[in-house]
């Protein structure tokens, strides 16, 4: 079995949720103390072994790019070393690691964008991260817990989840399962995406977080769009969960939806009461 070495992180989403600053600033270049979202996500992937980087993004992005690229004019105006130190950081973060900024020219859908990263991707299995849900944990990363546990399931599909309050089920995939391998790990039957409560199956919800087996790509290409035309990851899903091969780890640590205000909010208040937790 080859590692896992390769991460997607769709970020070419609008973050209408964030206007109007998101009309200018990537929700993804908002700060959590003094580093952007993308780079705790991209850090994670780095930390957790990934060497290959796949940014699915925008032409109004730019910004994501120009971050993880030394500014060298900038550079170059100070003469404090710290100062300078901080401003490599991202470009350091990424040194030897291969990435690739990808268009998603139309918004189609989290299973589309992973289907532009395909011909990148040369593994039996990768990583998918959505930078929105900053995840920390005490003693490693989220996703190096999934990649642990994929070395004992290798075709098996993993999601991360946690239980989320009822009031918030319909905002999320859930997941249905019926056979729990331990108290964290539990094979799903099903998955519903953005259930009312009446028909939710558990509390359990998909966050972002998923390693993904190579055959997922030709699943995606098959499945059906959905009312909006978009290519949803959890019909595919749904597919592995009817062969038996996908995975719900309730994973050790906290997650902060940065996707939404309150969210964001709390995440900086996290950070704030230790400060060396923003590297």
């Amino acid at each position: 079995m080859r590692p896992i070495n390769s991460c997607i992180f769709p970020v070419a989403g609008y973050g209408s949720r964030f206007f109007p600053v998101t009309k200018s600033i990537p929700k993804e270049m908002l700060p959590v103390l003094n580093y952007p979202i993308i780079h705790y996500a991209v850090k994670e992937a780095i930390d957790s072994g990934v060497e290959n980087l796949e940014f699915i993004t925008s032409s109004f992005k730019q910004s994501i790019k120009d971050y993880f690229e030394i500014n060298h004019s900038l550079v170059s105006e100070f003469s404090d070393h710290l100062k300078r130190e901080m401003l490599e950081k991202p470009q350091k973060l990424i040194t030897g690691k291969q990435f690739n900024f990808i268009n998603q020219d139309e918004m189609l859908g989290l299973g589309h964008a992973i289907l532009l990263a395909e011909r990148h991707i040369k593994e039996d299995a990768f990583s998918v991260i959505l930078p929105d849900d900053l995840c920390r944990s005490e003693k490693m990363s989220v996703l190096q817990q999934m990649i642990n546990i994929h070395k004992e399931f290798i075709d098996f599909c993993i999601v991360a989840v946690e239980e989320v309050p009822k009031s918030l089920i319909h905002n999320y995939g859930i997941v249905a399962t019926s056979n729990s391998l331990d108290a964290k790990l539990f094979l799903v039957d099903d998955m519903i995406e953005k259930p009312s409560i009446e028909f939710a199956p558990s509390n359990l919800a998909a966050i972002g977080r998923y390693i993904l087996t190579s055959d997922i790509f030709d699943i995606l290409k098959h499945v059906e769009k959905d009312k909006s035309g978009e290519i949803q990851i959890t019909e595919a899903l749904k597919v592995k969960a009817r062969q038996g091969k996908l995975l719900a780890y309730k994973f050790d640590g906290e997650r902060y939806d940065c996707g939404s205000v309150a969210g964001y909010v709390k995440a900086n208040s996290y950070f704030l009461k230790d400060l060396s937790l923003s590297m």
